[in-house]
Protein backbone atom coordinates (compact mmCIF):
# COMPACT_ATOMS: atom_id res chain seq x y z
CA UNK A 1 0.00 0.00 0.00
CA UNK A 2 1.20 3.59 -0.66
CA UNK A 3 2.01 5.83 2.72
CA UNK A 4 -0.40 8.78 2.34
CA UNK A 5 0.67 12.51 2.92
CA UNK A 6 -1.63 14.86 3.17
CA UNK A 7 -0.30 18.08 2.98
CA UNK A 8 -2.86 21.01 3.91
CA UNK A 9 -2.16 24.53 2.98
CA UNK A 10 -0.24 25.52 -0.55
CA UNK A 11 1.59 28.77 0.31
CA UNK A 12 5.55 29.11 0.96
CA UNK A 13 5.72 26.41 3.45
CA UNK A 14 2.97 24.19 2.11
CA UNK A 15 3.46 23.93 -1.44
CA UNK A 16 7.60 23.97 -1.05
CA UNK A 17 7.20 20.91 1.56
CA UNK A 18 5.01 19.00 -0.99
CA UNK A 19 7.53 19.49 -3.78
CA UNK A 20 10.67 19.03 -1.77
CA UNK A 21 8.74 15.09 -0.72
CA UNK A 22 7.58 15.05 -4.48
CA UNK A 23 11.43 15.22 -5.30
CA UNK A 24 12.84 12.56 -2.22
CA UNK A 25 10.55 9.92 -2.71
CA UNK A 26 9.31 7.34 -5.20
CA UNK A 27 5.71 7.68 -6.47
CA UNK A 28 4.99 3.89 -6.28
CA UNK A 29 5.56 4.43 -2.68
CA UNK A 30 3.42 7.30 -1.37
CA UNK A 31 0.33 8.84 -2.24
CA UNK A 32 0.91 12.78 -2.29
CA UNK A 33 -1.52 15.23 -1.85
CA UNK A 34 -1.75 18.65 -1.24
CA UNK A 35 -5.14 20.76 -0.37
CA UNK A 36 -5.58 24.13 -1.22
CA UNK A 37 -8.77 26.62 -1.19
CA UNK A 38 -7.39 28.46 -4.54
CA UNK A 39 -5.25 27.47 -7.61
CA UNK A 40 -2.57 29.84 -7.64
CA UNK A 41 -0.03 30.29 -5.54
CA UNK A 42 -0.13 33.85 -4.02
CA UNK A 43 3.18 35.32 -3.07
CA UNK A 44 2.20 36.50 0.01
CA UNK A 45 5.12 39.19 0.50
CA UNK A 46 3.99 41.25 -2.46
CA UNK A 47 0.63 41.72 -1.41
CA UNK A 48 1.18 45.50 -0.76
CA UNK A 49 2.13 45.64 -4.52
CA UNK A 50 -0.97 44.31 -4.92
CA UNK A 51 -2.75 46.70 -3.42
CA UNK A 52 -1.65 49.43 -5.41
CA UNK A 53 -2.31 48.36 -8.70
CA UNK A 54 1.07 46.27 -9.58
CA UNK A 55 0.08 43.20 -11.32
CA UNK A 56 1.67 40.00 -10.16
CA UNK A 57 2.23 37.10 -12.23
CA UNK A 58 -0.11 34.42 -12.16
CA UNK A 59 1.60 30.88 -10.84
CA UNK A 60 -0.97 27.97 -11.21
CA UNK A 61 -0.51 25.47 -8.98
CA UNK A 62 -1.68 22.43 -12.02
CA UNK A 63 2.09 23.70 -14.05
CA UNK A 64 4.19 24.05 -11.13
CA UNK A 65 3.19 20.72 -9.92
CA UNK A 66 3.25 19.13 -13.31
CA UNK A 67 4.81 15.48 -13.36
CA UNK A 68 5.68 15.66 -10.25
CA UNK A 69 3.28 13.54 -8.73
CA UNK A 70 1.64 16.00 -6.40
CA UNK A 71 -1.73 15.92 -6.54
CA UNK A 72 -3.66 19.20 -6.04
CA UNK A 73 -7.05 18.69 -4.13
CA UNK A 74 -8.99 22.37 -5.09
CA UNK A 75 -10.98 22.23 -1.41
CA UNK A 76 -11.45 24.29 1.71
CA UNK A 77 -9.96 22.59 5.25
CA UNK A 78 -13.03 22.79 7.63
CA UNK A 79 -11.33 20.02 9.86
CA UNK A 80 -8.98 17.72 11.51
CA UNK A 81 -9.39 13.98 13.47
CA UNK A 82 -5.65 13.79 14.65
CA UNK A 83 -6.46 10.56 16.84
CA UNK A 84 -8.87 8.95 13.76
CA UNK A 85 -6.25 10.57 11.09
CA UNK A 86 -8.22 12.40 8.53
CA UNK A 87 -9.22 15.68 7.74
CA UNK A 88 -12.55 17.17 6.21
CA UNK A 89 -13.00 19.25 3.32
CA UNK A 90 -14.88 21.14 1.32
CA UNK A 91 -14.32 21.24 -2.43
CA UNK A 92 -13.86 24.69 -3.47
CA UNK A 93 -16.43 24.22 -6.64
CA UNK A 94 -18.30 21.52 -5.38
CA UNK A 95 -22.67 21.75 -4.19
CA UNK A 96 -24.41 19.17 -2.92
CA UNK A 97 -27.27 17.37 -4.98
CA UNK A 98 -31.09 18.83 -3.74
CA UNK A 99 -33.11 16.11 -1.56
CA UNK A 100 -29.76 14.93 -0.35
CA UNK A 101 -29.33 14.31 3.29
CA UNK A 102 -26.31 16.56 5.08
CA UNK A 103 -25.62 19.97 3.84
CA UNK A 104 -28.93 21.81 2.57
CA UNK A 105 -28.69 21.90 -1.41
CA UNK A 106 -26.54 24.37 -3.21
CA UNK A 107 -24.09 24.13 -0.13
CA UNK A 108 -20.83 22.14 -0.66
CA UNK A 109 -20.57 18.59 0.66
CA UNK A 110 -17.84 17.65 2.96
CA UNK A 111 -15.90 14.77 2.61
CA UNK A 112 -12.91 12.57 4.42
CA UNK A 113 -9.08 12.78 3.41
CA UNK A 114 -7.30 9.53 5.13
CA UNK A 115 -3.79 10.21 6.37
CA UNK A 116 -0.56 8.15 7.21
CA UNK A 117 1.17 11.62 7.65
CA UNK A 118 -0.17 15.20 7.68
CA UNK A 119 1.72 17.91 6.91
CA UNK A 120 -0.25 21.24 8.60
CA UNK A 121 0.69 23.98 7.03
CA UNK A 122 -2.69 26.61 7.12
CA UNK A 123 -0.56 29.24 7.76
CA UNK A 124 -2.13 32.88 9.78
CA UNK A 125 -4.50 36.17 8.58
CA UNK A 126 -4.87 39.41 9.74
CA UNK A 127 -5.42 40.09 13.11
CA UNK A 128 -7.82 42.29 14.70
CA UNK A 129 -6.53 42.16 18.31
CA UNK A 130 -10.48 42.19 19.35
CA UNK A 131 -9.65 46.71 19.02
CA UNK A 132 -13.43 47.62 18.46
CA UNK A 133 -14.30 48.55 14.72
CA UNK A 134 -10.85 47.20 13.04
CA UNK A 135 -13.03 44.32 11.80
CA UNK A 136 -15.68 46.59 10.11
CA UNK A 137 -14.14 49.11 9.24
CA UNK A 138 -10.11 48.57 8.68
CA UNK A 139 -8.65 46.89 5.32
CA UNK A 140 -5.96 44.13 5.90
CA UNK A 141 -3.14 42.57 3.27
CA UNK A 142 -2.76 39.10 4.92
CA UNK A 143 -3.85 37.38 1.54
CA UNK A 144 -4.69 37.94 -1.58
CA UNK A 145 -8.94 39.50 -1.37
CA UNK A 146 -7.93 41.92 1.25
CA UNK A 147 -5.63 43.20 -0.67
CA UNK A 148 -7.65 43.32 -4.13
CA UNK A 149 -10.07 45.06 -1.74
CA UNK A 150 -7.99 47.25 -0.70
CA UNK A 151 -6.39 48.01 -4.25
CA UNK A 152 -10.39 48.68 -5.20
CA UNK A 153 -10.77 51.34 -2.49
CA UNK A 154 -8.02 53.37 -3.51
CA UNK A 155 -8.62 53.45 -6.68
CA UNK A 156 -11.85 55.27 -5.97
CA UNK A 157 -9.91 57.60 -3.28
CA UNK A 158 -9.60 60.79 -4.41
CA UNK A 159 -6.66 63.49 -3.96
CA UNK A 160 -5.98 64.93 -0.42
CA UNK A 161 -8.02 61.74 1.09
CA UNK A 162 -5.72 60.35 4.31
CA UNK A 163 -4.61 56.80 4.46
CA UNK A 164 -3.29 55.30 8.16
CA UNK A 165 -1.64 51.98 8.46
CA UNK A 166 -1.83 50.86 12.04
CA UNK A 167 1.17 48.81 12.81
CA UNK A 168 4.94 49.44 12.30
CA UNK A 169 6.36 46.01 12.02
CA UNK A 170 7.87 44.89 8.83
CA UNK A 171 4.50 44.26 7.06
CA UNK A 172 3.42 48.00 8.37
CA UNK A 173 6.42 49.97 6.91
CA UNK A 174 6.03 47.95 3.49
CA UNK A 175 2.41 48.84 3.25
CA UNK A 176 2.80 52.77 4.12
CA UNK A 177 5.81 53.31 2.04
CA UNK A 178 4.48 51.37 -1.22
CA UNK A 179 1.08 53.41 -0.50
CA UNK A 180 3.32 56.85 0.05
CA UNK A 181 5.06 56.18 -3.60
CA UNK A 182 2.10 54.58 -5.39
CA UNK A 183 -0.33 57.88 -4.50
CA UNK A 184 1.87 61.23 -4.14
CA UNK A 185 -1.35 62.74 -4.12
CA UNK A 186 -2.69 61.37 -0.55
CA UNK A 187 -1.84 62.05 3.07
CA UNK A 188 -0.44 59.30 4.17
CA UNK A 189 0.70 58.25 7.85
CA UNK A 190 1.40 55.22 10.28
CA UNK A 191 0.47 54.61 13.67
CA UNK A 192 2.83 52.78 15.42
CA UNK A 193 2.80 51.44 18.74
CA UNK A 194 6.62 52.11 19.67
CA UNK A 195 9.40 54.56 18.18
CA UNK A 196 9.39 54.13 14.24
CA UNK A 197 11.64 51.05 13.39
CA UNK A 198 12.92 51.38 17.03
CA UNK A 199 14.41 47.72 16.48
CA UNK A 200 16.82 48.36 13.69
CA UNK A 201 19.93 49.53 14.04
CA UNK A 202 21.17 53.10 13.57
CA UNK A 203 21.83 53.14 10.35
CA UNK A 204 18.86 51.56 9.74
CA UNK A 205 16.71 54.01 11.54
CA UNK A 206 18.16 56.84 9.87
CA UNK A 207 17.41 55.66 6.48
CA UNK A 208 13.92 54.74 7.19
CA UNK A 209 13.21 58.70 8.65
CA UNK A 210 14.91 59.69 5.41
CA UNK A 211 12.28 57.65 2.98
CA UNK A 212 9.56 58.74 5.14
CA UNK A 213 10.47 62.40 4.62
CA UNK A 214 10.71 62.15 0.86
CA UNK A 215 7.67 60.12 0.55
CA UNK A 216 6.02 62.82 2.90
CA UNK A 217 4.57 59.97 5.26
CA UNK A 218 3.77 61.32 8.54
CA UNK A 219 4.89 58.85 11.37
CA UNK A 220 2.36 58.90 14.91
CA UNK A 221 5.08 56.76 16.97
CA UNK A 222 4.52 55.58 20.20
CA UNK A 223 0.18 55.98 18.91
CA UNK A 224 -1.71 52.59 20.78
CA UNK A 225 -4.45 52.46 18.20
CA UNK A 226 -7.62 51.63 20.66
CA UNK A 227 -10.34 52.13 17.90
CA UNK A 228 -11.25 52.43 14.08
CA UNK A 229 -13.95 54.19 12.62
CA UNK A 230 -15.24 55.23 9.12
CA UNK A 231 -13.20 58.20 8.81
CA UNK A 232 -10.65 58.15 11.99
CA UNK A 233 -8.39 55.95 14.27
CA UNK A 234 -8.83 56.49 18.16
CA UNK A 235 -5.46 56.51 20.10
CA UNK A 236 -4.95 55.46 24.06
CA UNK A 237 -4.17 58.95 24.91
CA UNK A 238 -7.80 60.29 23.90
CA UNK A 239 -6.65 61.75 20.52
CA UNK A 240 -7.78 60.81 16.72
CA UNK A 241 -6.11 60.62 13.19
CA UNK A 242 -7.90 61.05 10.23
CA UNK A 243 -8.36 58.34 8.02
CA UNK A 244 -10.67 57.78 5.32
CA UNK A 245 -8.83 54.42 4.69
CA UNK A 246 -7.47 52.73 7.46
CA UNK A 247 -5.09 49.65 6.57
CA UNK A 248 -4.56 47.12 9.54
CA UNK A 249 -0.94 45.84 10.23
CA UNK A 250 -0.51 44.78 13.92
CA UNK A 251 -0.17 40.97 13.18
CA UNK A 252 -1.12 37.57 12.23
CA UNK A 253 -3.50 35.09 13.74
CA UNK A 254 -3.17 31.28 12.90
CA UNK A 255 -5.90 29.29 11.39
CA UNK A 256 -8.56 28.39 14.26
CA UNK A 257 -8.83 24.87 13.08
CA UNK A 258 -5.66 23.00 15.19
CA UNK A 259 -7.37 25.05 18.46
CA UNK A 260 -10.10 23.01 17.96
CA UNK A 261 -8.54 19.38 17.71
CA UNK A 262 -7.23 16.94 20.14
CA UNK A 263 -3.17 18.09 19.06
CA UNK A 264 -0.70 19.91 21.78
CA UNK A 265 -1.27 23.93 20.84
CA UNK A 266 -0.38 26.80 22.20
CA UNK A 267 -2.86 29.32 23.79
CA UNK A 268 -2.92 30.98 20.35
CA UNK A 269 -3.77 27.90 18.51
CA UNK A 270 -0.12 27.28 17.26
CA UNK A 271 0.80 23.03 17.28
CA UNK A 272 4.10 22.83 19.57
CA UNK A 273 6.59 20.66 17.51
CA UNK A 274 10.19 18.95 17.96
CA UNK A 275 13.02 20.09 15.87
CA UNK A 276 11.91 18.16 12.97
CA UNK A 277 8.48 20.36 12.77
CA UNK A 278 7.10 17.03 14.11
CA UNK A 279 4.02 17.07 16.73
CA UNK A 280 4.69 16.50 20.27
CA UNK A 281 1.31 14.56 20.88
CA UNK A 282 0.56 12.96 17.25
CA UNK A 283 3.97 12.03 16.14
CA UNK A 284 2.19 11.51 12.60
CA UNK A 285 1.36 15.14 12.15
CA UNK A 286 4.11 17.85 11.08
CA UNK A 287 3.40 21.64 11.28
CA UNK A 288 5.32 23.78 9.57
CA UNK A 289 5.37 27.50 8.82
CA UNK A 290 3.26 29.95 10.65
CA UNK A 291 0.96 27.32 12.27
CA UNK A 292 3.60 25.95 13.99
CA UNK A 293 5.15 26.82 17.55
CA UNK A 294 9.39 26.99 16.70
CA UNK A 295 12.12 27.52 18.47
CA UNK A 296 14.76 29.02 17.01
CA UNK A 297 18.48 30.14 18.92
CA UNK A 298 18.26 31.31 22.22
CA UNK A 299 14.77 29.07 22.38
CA UNK A 300 13.02 32.08 21.20
CA UNK A 301 10.10 31.62 19.02
CA UNK A 302 10.90 32.57 15.20
CA UNK A 303 8.48 35.35 14.17
CA UNK A 304 5.63 34.74 11.61
CA UNK A 305 6.99 35.02 8.12
CA UNK A 306 8.37 33.93 4.84
CA UNK A 307 11.73 33.73 5.94
CA UNK A 308 10.41 31.20 9.52
CA UNK A 309 8.45 29.03 7.52
CA UNK A 310 10.07 28.30 4.20
CA UNK A 311 13.43 26.37 6.51
CA UNK A 312 10.73 24.91 8.67
CA UNK A 313 9.40 23.29 5.67
CA UNK A 314 12.31 22.02 4.40
CA UNK A 315 13.12 20.76 7.90
CA UNK A 316 10.11 19.03 7.90
CA UNK A 317 10.06 17.54 4.53
CA UNK A 318 13.48 15.99 5.18
CA UNK A 319 12.35 14.40 8.37
CA UNK A 320 9.64 12.84 6.83
CA UNK A 321 11.78 11.31 4.20
CA UNK A 322 13.93 9.94 6.13
CA UNK A 323 11.91 8.02 8.51
CA UNK A 324 10.21 6.86 5.79
CA UNK A 325 13.12 5.69 4.00
CA UNK A 326 15.31 4.81 7.01
CA UNK A 327 18.01 7.83 6.50
CA UNK A 328 19.55 9.83 8.92
CA UNK A 329 17.30 12.19 10.48
CA UNK A 330 18.40 15.81 9.53
CA UNK A 331 19.04 18.63 12.31
CA UNK A 332 19.85 22.04 10.84
CA UNK A 333 19.66 24.83 13.35
CA UNK A 334 17.02 27.22 12.20
CA UNK A 335 18.96 30.80 12.20
CA UNK A 336 18.06 34.45 11.12
CA UNK A 337 20.65 36.20 8.82
CA UNK A 338 18.87 39.44 7.71
CA UNK A 339 15.21 41.43 7.28
CA UNK A 340 14.40 42.18 4.01
CA UNK A 341 12.21 45.20 4.08
CA UNK A 342 10.87 47.04 0.62
CA UNK A 343 10.08 50.59 1.15
CA UNK A 344 8.46 51.21 -2.25
CA UNK A 345 9.80 50.35 -5.54
CA UNK A 346 12.82 52.23 -5.75
CA UNK A 347 14.28 51.69 -1.89
CA UNK A 348 15.06 49.14 0.22
CA UNK A 349 16.31 48.35 3.99
CA UNK A 350 18.54 44.92 4.47
CA UNK A 351 19.13 44.85 8.65
CA UNK A 352 21.45 42.32 9.52
CA UNK A 353 21.03 40.67 12.21
CA UNK A 354 22.12 37.92 14.97
CA UNK A 355 20.93 34.53 14.62
CA UNK A 356 18.10 34.92 16.61
CA UNK A 357 16.94 38.17 14.94
CA UNK A 358 18.73 41.21 16.92
CA UNK A 359 19.76 44.15 15.12
CA UNK A 360 23.30 44.47 14.29
CA UNK A 361 25.41 47.65 13.00
CA UNK A 362 25.31 46.45 9.72
CA UNK A 363 22.32 47.60 7.15
CA UNK A 364 22.22 47.85 3.42
CA UNK A 365 20.23 50.98 2.14
CA UNK A 366 18.57 52.63 -1.35
CA UNK A 367 18.63 51.26 -4.75
CA UNK A 368 20.80 48.26 -3.94
CA UNK A 369 18.78 46.85 -1.33
CA UNK A 370 15.82 47.39 -3.14
CA UNK A 371 17.23 45.51 -5.74
CA UNK A 372 18.15 42.16 -3.31
CA UNK A 373 15.04 43.11 -1.93
CA UNK A 374 13.38 41.66 -5.11
CA UNK A 375 15.42 38.94 -5.67
CA UNK A 376 14.86 37.45 -2.43
CA UNK A 377 10.83 37.70 -3.21
CA UNK A 378 11.95 36.12 -6.89
CA UNK A 379 14.11 33.23 -5.26
CA UNK A 380 11.22 33.21 -2.66
CA UNK A 381 8.45 31.88 -5.33
CA UNK A 382 11.04 30.52 -7.41
CA UNK A 383 11.78 27.95 -4.46
CA UNK A 384 8.02 26.77 -4.14
CA UNK A 385 8.28 25.42 -7.59
CA UNK A 386 11.80 24.41 -7.36
CA UNK A 387 11.78 22.81 -3.83
CA UNK A 388 15.66 21.63 -4.02
CA UNK A 389 18.17 23.62 -5.31
CA UNK A 390 20.29 20.45 -6.68
CA UNK A 391 19.13 17.12 -7.92
CA UNK A 392 18.24 14.62 -5.71
CA UNK A 393 17.54 10.35 -5.81
CA UNK A 394 13.92 9.73 -5.02
CA UNK A 395 14.51 6.94 -1.93
CA UNK A 396 12.39 4.11 -1.74
CA UNK A 397 9.81 3.84 1.76
CA UNK A 398 11.32 1.02 3.36
CA UNK A 399 8.97 1.30 6.76
CA UNK A 400 6.71 2.84 8.69
CA UNK A 401 7.57 6.63 10.52
CA UNK A 402 4.76 6.52 13.25
CA UNK A 403 5.72 5.49 16.78
CA UNK A 404 3.35 3.82 19.13
CA UNK A 405 4.32 6.43 22.01
CA UNK A 406 4.72 10.67 22.09
CA UNK A 407 7.44 12.94 21.27
CA UNK A 408 10.46 13.67 22.68
CA UNK A 409 10.41 17.51 22.04
CA UNK A 410 14.01 17.91 22.65
CA UNK A 411 15.08 14.79 20.33
CA UNK A 412 12.56 14.23 18.01
CA UNK A 413 11.88 10.66 18.60
CA UNK A 414 9.25 8.37 20.78
CA UNK A 415 9.79 8.70 24.43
Amino acid sequence: MQHRIVVLGAGYTGATAAGRLARRLHREDVALTLVNAAPDFVERVRMHQLAVGHPLEPRPFGEMFAGTGVELRLAKVTGVDADRRTVTVVDANGTAEPGAGGPEAGEPEPEELEYDTLVYALGSGWDSQGVPGAAEHAHEIAGRPGALRLRERLARLDAGRSVVVVGGGLTGLEAVTEIAEARPDLDVALAARGGLGDWLSPKGRRHLREVFGRLGITAHEHAVVTGVEADRVTTADGGSIPAAVTVWTTGFAVHPIAKATTLEVTGTGRIVVDRTMRSVSHPDVYAIGDAAMVTGPGDKPLRMSCASGVPTAWQAADAIAARLTGGKIPNVPLRYFNQCISLGRREGLIQYVTADDRAVRAALTGRLAAAYKELICKGAAWGVAHPVLTPTRRRRVVRQPVPAGPVDPAVGTPA
